[in-house]
Order: C-alpha cells, then sequence, then structure tokens
C-alpha cells in the first residue's frame, strides 16, 4: 500500500468519524449536536405552546423502550392519532446496554412524535457509559419542570447502580425540590425505579417516602422499570405509586390532572393486535 493510499484511507475515515456515519467502538460517548441537551430542547417546544385557561394537563406515560424497536414506531403512530396530548414521559431505560447507538435509535422514532417527549434516567442507561451519553443527549438525571400549574420533579432513583451506599435518590434535592412550590397547584414525582423495588437503595425508602409524605401538593408518584402496571398505596401513607408498561407490552397510560389533585387515568392498546 503506497503512502498516498495510505493518507486518503486515513483521512476518509477521519471524516466519516466526524460525520458520525462510523461507530469506532461501541462504548464511545459522541452525539452529534443536533441530538445533545433533548430535554431543554423538549421542554422549550412544551413552554412555547402555554396551556392558557384550562387547567388540565394531559400526557401520555411509558416506560422502557430498550430494544423494543418495531414497539415504538406503533406506539409512535398511535399516539400521533390521540388528541390533546401535551407531551410524552418515557420512564427510564430507553437503551439496553448504554451505547450510544441504541440511544440514538430510540430518539431517531420517538422525534417523530407530534408532541415533545421527556425521559428519566434508567438503570439500563447507566450501563458502561450511559451515565455520560445520557447527559450529554439528554441533560441532568434530575431536573423539574412545571407546566399548566404542575410541578415534574424527575430524579435517579437506580441506587443499585451506584452500589446502594445511601447517595441515589438525592433525597435532599428532592426535599427541597418538593417544599418550592412556587406557580404549581400540583407535584409530581417521576423516578425509573419505584421505591417498592429491590433496585431501590433500602437505606434510602424510610427518608424518600417521608418526603413524599410531607408534600400536601403530591398528586402521586410515577415509575417504569417493572414493565407492567401497578397502583396502590404500599406505605399506607395516603401517597399513590403507580407504574407502567413497557414498549413491548404495546400498552401507555394517558393522564389528565385537574383541579386541586384530580386525575384520570386511561390505558391505550396499540400494534396489530389493538
Amino acid at each position: 500500500m503506497n503512502s498516498w493510499y495510505s493518507c486518503g484511507c486515513t483521512l476518509a475515515l477521519t471524516g466519516l468519524v466526524g460525520c458520525s456515519l462510523v461507530e469506532y467502538s461501541p462504548n464511545q460517548t459522541h452525539m452529534p449536536a443536533t441530538e445533545r441537551a433533548l430535554t431543554n430542547q423538549a421542554l422549550q417546544r412544551l413552554q412555547a405552546h402555554p396551556k392558557g385557561k384550562s387547567d388540565t394537563v394531559r400526557f401520555v406515560f411509558v416506560g422502557d423502550t430498550q430494544r423494543f424497536y418495531d414497539e415504538t414506531e406503533q406506539f409512535v403512530a398511535s399516539v400521533n392519532r390521540q388528541r390533546n396530548i401535551d407531551f410524552v414521559f418515557v420512564a427510564g431505560d430507553i437503551s439496553d446496554f448504554g451505547l450510544a447507538r441504541e440511544f440514538r435509535w430510540v430518539h431517531e422514532r420517538l422525534q417523530q412524535l407530534q408532541v415533545p417527549y421527556l425521559t428519566v434516567v434508567g438503570n439500563h442507561d447507566l450501563v458502561g457509559n450511559g451515565r455520560a451519553i445520557y447527559q450529554t443527549a439528554y441533560g441532568p438525571l434530575n431536573y423539574t419542570f412545571r407546566y399548566g400549574g404542575t410541578k415534574f420533579i424527575c430524579l435517579d432513583t437506580n441506587g443499585r447502580e451506584y452500589s446502594f451506599g445511601a447517595r441515589v435518590p438525592d433525597v435532599p434535592w428532592l426535599q427541597q425540590q418538593l417544599q418550592d412550590t412556587t406557580g404549581s397547584r400540583h407535584t409530581v414525582v417521576i423516578s425509573h425505579v419505584p421505591p417498592t423495588d429491590e433496585d431501590f437503595d433500602p437505606a434510602l425508602v424510610p427518608s424518600y417516602t417521608a418526603a413524599l409524605r410531607g408534600c400536601p401538593r403530591l398528586v402521586f408518584h410515577l415509575s417504569g422499570h417493572v414493565h407492567r402496571f401497578s397502583a396502590g398505596k404500599p406505605f399506607h401513607d395516603g401517597v399513590t405509586y403507580l407504574t407502567t408498561y413497557s414498549l413491548a407490552k404495546h400498552r401507555y397510560h394517558i393522564i389528565s390532572l385537574w383541579g386541586q389533585r384530580q386525575f384520570r387515568l386511561e390505558t391505550v392498546t396499540y400494534g396489530p393486535d389493538a
């Protein structure tokens, strides 16, 4: 191989890597500029359409897209047929192995939604370099936003991925966010792992649930991770905990919030057997 040919190949490969056409390592963390800070991009789209006089917030809630790419395409088609949806929330495990390529494949499908979509980090998203990729693609692991009079608190509860140790979830941060009710009538907390699950740090269950119990504006706590629907008050303290389906189950929820703490939960079945 002559030097000119070798040089040309090197330059061509460099160019392909630079424009993201070549994945030089399955563990790479590079994301194209247009696929970074997706949470901030979604919030800007959401805030561009304020609720006006209506006090009803209506959003789609589903969990665990992982490797369910065909199901994600069917999900997007179904959601786009719904009316009066403000946004979609995916409760974590966007990827299965924390690979950049997985995040991109899912985003390629979810960006076809006609409304913004938001996420919270899941335990599978933290595998390998997944944490850095999630932070680049979406943004902070803990964040809040307000819409239509409701404050949404989204946080990392994947305690097992941090070897427990009473560090995750960040309970002091949660307490601070629950106390700040400026500009909101309701509060909703969303995480991937619910505090009833063995992957939630057991040392933090008492303080986490006590913080929620002490918030009079809390409507409920939402989670994914378990791939099925459940609803109840497992700590017998008046706080409602809901979990939702994974994409593999061909079901999702539409949640409507209004009034003081009223809400309605609808289940939608989609896909070839719907």
